[in-house]
Order: C-alpha cells, then sequence, then structure tokens
C-alpha cells in the first residue's frame, strides 16, 4: 500500500530524509498554494507536512476526506484547528524537543551579550565613537543565575550556566530537592530563586499562572543590580514594569527575544541603552529547523509502519465500544485531577487511581491519562492532551498506578485518586449522579457531596460552635456570596472541613484572614 504526503511549505531535504527512505511512500512537495489551490489538491493524501505558512483550516480539512495525519515541523500548532482534527480523526503531530538546543544556544547567548554590553558597544562603534569607559561589563564566573522553569531549555540552560562557573538555582513546580541535587543546582521557591540572582532567566510556558510572574512585586524583592533575559514567552514578564524597574535602576540589564505583542509595536523598552532585543530567534537555527522537520518525518512514518507516533498533540481515535462506555466520565476524571492538584498544593511524586464498579471491568487506560491532563495542565498549559500526558508525567518522574476493584461502597462506579507529595498524602473520590452529573463524595476520609466546578474553597478547622458562622461572616465582609456549603466531619469535636463553592474568586488577603480565624487549620482555593 502507497502513501501520499503533500508538504505544503519548504522543508529540507535533510528534514524529510525518513520519508525519503521509507517504503510505501509518495511525497509531493508543493509550496506556496493557495488556500483555494491547497483545498483543491488536498484530496486523496494520507498526510499534511507544514510548517508556520499553511493555514490548515476547518475548511481544508473537511477537503481532505483521505487525510490521517497533519505533521507540524515546529512547537506550535497555533496554525491548525485541533478542534476539527480531532473531529474527523486526524492525529497531529509536532517536534517539541527539536530547537531545545537552539533555544538554550540563544539564551546564554543574550546573558553573555547583555552582561558584557556588547550589542551597545557595537552600536557605538559602528556611530564611530571609541569609548571603552561606557561599556565595562561583569563576568559571569561565581554570579547566581536563576532559571524560573526547569523543564528541557531550563536545564540546559543551567549546563551551560555551569560550564562559565556560575552558580545557579532553579525554581519548577516539578523540581525536588532530590532532583535538584542529581542535577547539581540548588533549588527553591520562585520567591527564593529571585531573591538569590543576579541574573535570572524565565523558561516557563504562558498561563494564566505565569501571565506577568516577573512583575512590580517581583522586581522589588530581587537584587539590586538584576539582569534579566526572556527567550521563553512574551507576557511571562511585565514589560511596565520592567521599563520601571530599569529605569529606577533596579535592573541593570534586559535581555529579550519574545514580548508581549508580536511583531513589536511598543519599542520603548529599546529607548533604555540598558536593554537588548532580538525579534523571536530563539529557534532560528538551520539546525534546529533541520531538527524539527527530522522529528516530525519520522512521527509520520511510524504512524503509517506501526499505528504509533511520540509527539501527538491532539486526542486520538478510541474504539466505539470503549467511547460509548467511558466518554461520560470524561469530565468528572479530568476535574478530579485539577481538584487534587489544587488541593495537595506540592509537586506529585506518586499518583494512583482506582476505579470501581462497574469501569473495573473496562479499559480505563484514556481515563487516567484524561486525569493527568487534568492534573499537569495546571503547570504545563494547553501542551498537555489525553495522548501526551502519560509520557509527560513519566518524564517528570510522577509514578502513576491504576487499580480496580468490583468493590465500589454503595456507588455504582467511583473513581478515587491518591496523589503522594512532599507535603504527605491527598485523594478525592468522585463519582457520577444520574440526571445529577458530577459529584466529589470524598476528600482525604471525609463524606462530601460537592459539584467540581467553578471557585472553591477546601477549609480545615477544629470542629467547634461558631466556626462557620465567624467564615461566614468574613467572606461577606469581603464581598464574597457563599453559593454552597458542605461539612464533614469524622469525630464530633475533631478535625472538621468545609467545602464552600464561592461566585468569585477570593482575593489572596481573603484567603490569609480566613486562616487566621480561630480553629482554622488551613485553606486552599481551589478553582475548576
Amino acid at each position: 500500500m502507497t502513501f501520499h504526503i503533500l508538504i505544503s511549505d519548504p522543508l529540507s531535504e535533510e528534514g524529510i530524509y525518513p520519508l525519503r527512505q521509507a517504503n510505501g511512500v509518495n511525497i509531493v512537495m508543493e509550496t506556496n498554494l493557495t488556500p483555494e489551490q491547497l483545498e483543491d489538491r488536498i484530496h486523496g493524501f494520507d498526510a499534511l507536512l507544514v510548517r508556520s505558512q499553511t493555514q490548515v483550516t476547518r475548511e481544508l480539512i473537511e477537503k481532505a476526506s483521505n487525510l490521517k495525519i497533519i505533521g507540524r515541523a515546529g512547537v506550535g500548532v497555533d496554525n491548525i484547528d485541533l478542534e476539527a482534527a480531532t473531529e474527523h480523526g486526524i492525529i497531529v503531530v509536532n517536534a517539541p524537543d527539536g530547537n531545545t538546543n537552539s533555544a538554550a544556544e540563544h539564551t546564554m547567548a543574550m546573558i553573555m551579550s547583555m552582561a558584557r554590553k556588547i550589542p551597545q558597544a557595537f552600536h557605538a562603534l559602528r556611530n564611530q565613537q571609541w569609548d571603552r569607559k561606557s561599556y565595562v561589563g561583569v563576568e559571569l564566573k561565581n554570579k547566581t543565575l536563576g532559571v524560573v522553569g526547569f523543564g528541557r531549555i531550563g536545564q540546559e540552560v543551567a549546563a551551560r550556566a555551569k560550564g562559565q562557573r556560575m552558580n545557579v538555582i532553579a525554581y519548577d513546580p516539578f523540581l525536588t530537592a532530590e532532583k535538584a541535587e542529581k542535577l547539581g543546582v540548588d533549588f527553591g521557591s520562585v520567591e527564593d530563586v529571585l531573591r538569590a540572582a543576579d541574573f535570572i532567566t524565565v523558561h516557563t510556558p504562558l498561563l494564566k499562572e505565569t501571565k506577568h510572574l516577573i512583575n512590580k512585586e517581583a522586581f522589588e524583592i530581587m537584587k539590586d543590580g538584576v539582569q534579566i533575559v526572556n527567550c521563553a514567552r512574551g507576557g511571562i514578564i511585565d514589560e511596565n514594569a520592567l521599563y520601571n524597574a530599569v529605569k529606577s535602576g533596579k535592573v541593570a540589564g534586559a535581555a529579550l527575544d519574545v514580548f508581549e505583542q508580536e511583531p513589536m509595536v511598543d519599542f520603548r523598552l529599546l529607548d533604555l541603552p540598558e536593554i537588548i532585543a532580538t525579534p523571536h530567534l530563539g529557534a532560528s537555527t538551520f539546525e534546529a529547523q533541520e531538527s524539527v522537520a527530522v522529528d516530525v518525518s519520522v512521527d509520520v512514518v511510524s504512524y503509517f509502519t506501526t499505528g504509533t507516533v511520540r509527539n501527538s498533540v491532539n486526542l486520538p481515535s478510541v474504539p466505539k465500544e470503549i467511547m460509548k462506555k467511558i466518554e461520560p466520565y470524561f469530565d468528572l476524571s479530568e476535574r478530579l485531577g485539577a481538584f487534587l492538584t489544587d488541593l495537595a498544593g506540592a509537586t506529585a511524586e506518586e499518583v494512583t487511581v482506582r476505579y470501581a464498579g462497574e469501569l473495573a471491568n473496562m479499559d480505563v487506560r484514556p481515563l487516567t491519562r484524561n486525569m493527568l491532563k487534568g492534573m499537569l495542565k495546571r503547570h504545563l498549559g494547553k501542551q498537555v492532551n489525553n495522548v501526551n500526558a502519560l509520557y509527560l508525567a513519566n518524564q517528570k518522574g510522577i509514578v502513576v498506578t491504576e487499580q480496580k476493584t468490583t468493590e465500589s461502597k454503595g456507588f455504582m462506579t467511583l473513581i478515587t485518586v491518591e496523589v503522594k507529595t512532599a507535603n504527605g498524602v491527598r485523594k478525592v473520590a468522585g463519582t457520577l449522579l444520574n440526571g445529577q452529573g458530577a459529584r466529589i463524595v470524598k476528600v482525604d476520609d471525609y463524606l462530601v457531596d460537592v459539584v467540581p466546578e467553578g471557585h472553591l474553597l477546601y477549609v480545615s478547622h477544629n470542629d467547634r460552635p461558631g466556626v462557620i458562622g465567624r467564615v461566614g461572616t468574613l467572606l461577606g465582609q469581603e464581598n464574597v456570596n457563599i453559593a454552597t456549603m458542605q461539612v464533614g466531619r469524622s469525630i464530633v469535636g475533631g478535625s472538621a472541613i468545609m467545602m464552600l463553592s464561592i461566585d468569585k474568586p477570593a482575593e489572596t488577603g481573603s484567603l490569609e484572614q480566613l486562616a487566621k480565624l480561630d480553629e482554622i487549620q488551613g485553606v486552599t482555593a481551589i478553582n475548576i
């Protein structure tokens, strides 16, 4: 059987070498097609390989009656309609590792250029100014590099920094003290990193939690004269706050490859001589461009020969008979993962998922992956999906175990998720109630009946008269409306919990005030 592959964006011959070597593959390379021309050509092709130029729209996908796989030679898939591809049973693969070395090298180049003021000195020479005194730099040796986000790229940057005899302190939600020690770096919270570092580089995805992670308050706790780099995503650093920090002298230098708006429209930052910048060049090397093409080509060949891929970014086809039985539990499983991540408040080391009742006799692996998606996306964002969730968990060193039992403790089905962290073991159990949807029925050892959605507060307290009233009164004073409240306790007068559903997220100050109330042991905000 021959598989027909259309390449609609320029890819090097070296990049598509795995396709050339594969048996039963017919390659057609036609670049610069208009959308209308591509729609006319796509029928009959089994695979489509693109970079960022081709827009793989729903309209195109609906015309591609034979298409089975789309390969994006790069990291982002913004130009591909993932929902439409999934609906039509088309696998989408990308190359998440291909630009790791390129991005790490660019980060180090920016750090060294910033430290020695190389761009500024060159610009002066171009203007026929021989000025040595104005461009005295600093050495990297014995300085501390703070790395916020310690994934593939962050670790590569750290290795290069250590080669420059820098000290490295890192933060990542999946980094533990034990892992840090093995990698030869110090480990701390975001605040620890910001306080200790002479140079700071960020390598996190851009999420709600990481947008403006480096803001006015963050700059205030940094060392005077700190230098900062962003080669990750625009928006992690608050550009207005950075501008003010440089103007005040708090920040001695900044190197930016990415911006909150691209192409960059507000060049105010570049008016500051302390700031150097490049136009999003982190992955722009010949080697990286070739590497991402090779990775995608290998995945396409693997799919046609073995039916497996390494880097899928969407949900693969699931046998209809399995999907029909487990599909109602997908939403519940994801919500349990998200709930438990907020509740635990620390990096998971081990995750155990127990399926009881009717689910015990089914293939529940898709549900486990979906639960992990809910758990991991708090830190990794949209890159996590049902296909790669288990792979990413394994990469982060999280041990995942599935258990099954027919004993469901009075429920038709019951899903219990238990997570072990450095802080201890936490667990949550949920089920589907006929006609009423998802419910959390147990948190740790407390029985509850909670709808896992919206803004929730978990309050642990001593079972004493007046505690509930004090909590309600304080939230009322903070203009936080309580929609529902569930109370669970094991023995009268012992430890107890409240699960509150509230109409809007509680502010940090409100949570701190709650935690100070008499008999309150702890307060955790959970947002689903």
